[in-house]
């Protein structure tokens, strides 16, 4: 049995006229790259060309569901991108319900309408993408969710003078906004949130409050053409940054950083749940 007939195999049994059949096996074949195989054994094909195969013969029925099982992870990764392209096109074009399940979190925020985060069983958090990158409900939720994770650190909560901080380890401290509805306890421990996005270098002190600004030594440089992520050292605490592709900064360089206090997220150390 060749590819072709692999594919057209469920529409058979259906009695699927056969210039239907040759024509949704073919239209499946160029949303797949699959037009060439088509005659092909399956056991001249590589493990990725197999994998498209099996989309395929979902795909040629037309279900009114799809259950796609981590159908991407044996493919290269230029591959993945023209794929993962490919079944979100295909998710705008037919009238049907797609569950997708995969440990890539970029595939479920580059795919999902609505995700469903599960650990060891259980559902951590269900929302949209962006619920789930801004507002994460837990410490796993927000170090599973964005490239790269969520800086998470742990301290605790100092309140002097009716004003309320973050206290870690080796002595940094940094000022908590006041937000409505928010009841934090002086001493209380808590895991400190904030992402590479939102510590990034600056040009003028302008830029943020001056309480937001802190003194950074550039621990490692990982330069990716339009972003570069800053391994940094600030009074003992190690945070990754982010900033643009054409900022040249170097290893062992001393910055001035700007965390954007406003997206700081605190969860409680013993129970891991957002309390801000």
């Amino acid at each position: 049995m060749n590819v072709f007939e692999n594919m057209s195999f469920g529409l058979r049994i259906a009695k699927t006229p056969k210039e239907e059949i040759k024509r949704r096996v073919d239209e499946v074949a160029v949303i797949l790259g699959l037009e060439e195989l088509l005659f092909r054994k399956p056991h001249e094909l590589s493990g990725g060309q197999r994998q498209r195969v099996a989309m395929g013969r979902a795909m040629v029925r037309k279900p009114s569901i799809f259950l796609f099982d981590e159908p991407l992870s044996n493919l290269d990764a230029k591959l993945r991108i023209q794929m993962r392209a490919e079944i979100k096109m295909l998710h705008q074009r037919v009238n049907s319900t797609m569950i997708y399940v995969t440990h890539d979190q970029v595939e479920a925020m580059t795919l999902a309408d609505r995700i469903v985060v599960l650990r060891d069983g259980y559902i951590e958090q269900v929302g949209t993408p962006i619920e789930l990158f801004s507002t994460p409900v837990n410490t796993f939720v927000a170090g599973f969710i964005g490239t790269p994770p969520m800086n998470l650190v742990d301290c605790k909560i100092n309140i002097e003078k009716n004003q309320t901080f973050v206290q870690f380890e080796h002595g940094l401290r940094i000022p908590v906004p006041d937000k409505q509805g928010t009841q934090l306890v002086h001493d209380q421990k808590v895991v400190f949130g904030l992402r590479a996005e939102e510590i990034t270098p600056i040009k003028t002190q302008a830029q943020f409050p001056e309480e937001w600004i802190f003194n950074a030594n550039v621990l490692v440089v990982e330069p990716l053409g339009n972003e570069t992520q800053l391994h940094v050292d600030i009074m003992g605490i190690r945070v990754l940054s982010r900033c643009g592709g054409r900022r040249i900064v170097r290893a062992n360089d001393k910055i001035n950083l700007g965390m954007n206090l406003n997206e700081m997220h605190l969860f409680d150390a013993k129970t891991t749940q957002v309390i801000y």
